[in-house]
């Protein structure tokens, strides 16, 4: 299967003040995304508040953006649910519009404690789309997956066709690069943790990874690929330090997808607030946001339409 290289984006959902579904930004969104070096997107998953979506809400959004991507632009569409029967509709669903590619992770409920458990409902899921790349979604601080994807590789090797890697959102470097090198780099790795992109370069074989961050800051965080490959460290370093300044202004303000969604509008793109439960930003704290961005010369740094 073909490997990506380079950054995917994971786009936020944008909703009217009402909390419907607003598919009208998206098409700037998109070209705002290329622009700024990204490769394509991952839709409806953790930052695009998938779970928080109906099925006809989340096939709507997935329609929208096969419209509108530009050229070579890959989208791949996270179909991951409670319901692994409604994941099958999604992923037939994205098979059908065209989609690049599909993902999941694991469900938030009932938690999923076994690799047996995991590779069944992968396999289910995989199956609605067959002609598509599968990506597991490994993001245990979201369902508490805690699981060991070394052996998640082997079980599925061999069983599951089209399951082509793993979107890896945690912190062990180690388990990261393992599983990368499992049968020479049989399977696609994509980095998913922003704030660690350039430790993955240096261990020799980063290609590609899907990011929260990229929706603002994806200009310096593909530059620090650029000078990694361009022999420039201190430059990358740089860059990699930029990034995790940013990871922790938004830490400040209820993580990526409620404080880094507010940044959207900052730099010019109002994707509306979060739906209920997320705690939205206040007007106060929106103001507190900016002027510590503004700390750092963020706005001179950012994605730019």
């Amino acid at each position: 299967m073909e490997k990506i290289i380079g950054l995917i984006d994971a786009p936020f959902t944008p909703f009217y003040e009402n909390g419907d579904v607003n598919y009208e930004p998206i098409e700037a969104y998109a070209k705002m995304l290329q622009k700024n070096g990204l490769q394509g997107v991952f839709i409806n998953g953790s930052s695009g508040e998938g779970y928080m979506l109906t099925e006809k809400e989340r096939m709507k959004l997935a329609e929208r953006w096969m419209a509108v991507v530009p050229k070579n632009f890959k989208v791949i569409v996270h179909v991951g649910s409670c319901c692994v029967k409604s994941s099958q509709i999604l992923a037939e669903h994205a098979q059908k519009i065209g989609a690049w590619g599909i993902g999941a992770m694991a469900p938030p409920f009932p938690k999923i404690g076994r690799i047996e458990e995991l590779v069944k409902y992968i396999e289910e899921i995989a199956t609605g789309a067959p002609t598509l790349p599968f990506y597991y979604y490994h993001i245990p601080a979201f369902n508490g997956a805690f699981l060991p994807m070394i052996k998640l590789l082997e079980e599925v090797d061999g069983r599951i066709p089209n399951f082509a890697g793993i979107k890896y959102t945690f912190e062990s470097l180690y388990e990261y690069n393992q599983c990368r090198l499992y049968k020479n780099g049989k399977y696609d790795m994509l980095h998913g943790q922003d704030e660690t992109i350039l430790p993955c370069l240096a261990m020799g074989g980063a290609q590609g990874g899907i990011g929260g961050t990229t929706n603002y800051n994806g200009k310096e965080l593909v530059g620090i690929i650029e000078a990694w490959k361009n022999g420039n460290l201190d430059l990358a370093r740089e860059r990699q330090n930029f990034a995790q300044k940013v990871i922790n202004i938004i830490c400040h303000f209820r993580g990526n997808i409620v404080g880094g969604k507010r940044i959207m509008k900052l730099i010019g793109l109002d994707l509306g607030k979060n739906r209920t439960p997320f705690q939205n930003m206040t007007d106060e704290e929106e103001i507190k946001m900016k002027t510590e961005l503004e700390a750092i010369n963020f706005f001179k740094r950012c994605n730019k339409f």
